[in-house]
């Protein structure tokens, strides 16, 4: 039965829910065999070949290769598993997050230090301001 999710509404966002992390349990667990030194040289020595390994997708494994995030949690991706892939590649949170959003790692931090994005338009879609 399904149930209500009343926090789908919200623009541009993607909630990790129960059916989120059921559809995306491989990439995430790929994600997490990324703490191992000996498995990120085997991801960075033949990408495909070592996500070929896990029972995920073909999008998960396109969306990673590409690098991109926002895919990645669209298919299932928790952020904090996803992390383990910028490490990979030796990128910072910020520089990540600034990927996801279309900054640069300096606009993202000034915008962050400023306060984070305006509300406006970023509510669920029945919320008063």
């Amino acid at each position: 039965m399904p149930l209500d999710k009343p926090y789908l509404d919200v623009p541009g966002t993607t909630i990790f829910d129960a059916e989120q992390s059921r559809q995306g349990y491989w990439l995430n667990q790929f994600c997490m065999s990324l703490m191992k030194a000996e498995n990120r040289e085997r991801f960075k020595a033949d990408e495909r070949a070592y996500l070929d390994q896990w029972a995920m997708t073909e999008d998960q494994k396109q969306a990673v290769l590409a690098r991109d995030l926002n895919r990645c949690i669209q298919l299932g991706g928790n952020i904090y598993f996803l992390a383990k892939i910028g490490a990979t590649d030796g990128k910072s949170f910020q520089q990540m997050a600034g990927s996801m959003t279309g900054l640069s790692e300096e606009e993202y931090r000034n915008m962050m230090i400023q306060g984070g994005r305006s509300p406006d338009g970023n509510r669920r879609i029945g919320e008063k301001k």
